[in-house]
């Protein structure tokens, strides 16, 4: 879709760590400091195919395959992680007020996308679009 339509689709990424789930939470953190490193994507796309076996030695490991500098890797997750936290929990609480309940869940203009495939995907944005004309 970000190719189709280069001029009016952004993808923006926000977190929101389940519960359950006990590395969803330092897995964001570690993304944000992926981010710093402008390796985020790289650093999701192993997290999420690895979401099953997380562990805080399993991220770590998927940093080092993402290409990251290990020594800043650790030291942004320690001087950084009151910051990281805070936007992380800004994301939580702005998925909360707009009904996520798990993930991923996908909004086109705020709208929650209900059907998820990439025909319903087009529809959406092309409707989205013709309204802003």
């Amino acid at each position: 879709m970000l190719e189709q339509y280069p001029k009016d689709v952004k993808l923006v990424f926000k977190h929101f760590p389940l519960g359950n789930h006990k590395f969803a939470g330092p897995a964001a953190l570690s993304s944000l400091a992926a981010n710093d490193q402008g390796k985020f994507w790289e650093f999701h796309d192993l997290v999420f195919a690895n979401y099953n076996k997380l562990s805080s030695e399993k991220i770590r490991e998927l940093a080092e395959a993402a290409g990251l500098d290990m020594t800043r890797y650790d030291r942004d997750l320690k001087d950084k992680v009151r910051e990281y936290t805070a936007l992380v929990q800004r994301d939580f609480r702005e998925g909360q007020r707009n009904g996520v309940r798990g993930t991923p869940s996908i909004f086109v203009n705020g709208r929650l996308l209900k059907q998820r495939s990439l025909p319903g995907f087009k529809a959406m944005i092309e409707q989205t679009i013709s309204r802003k004309k």
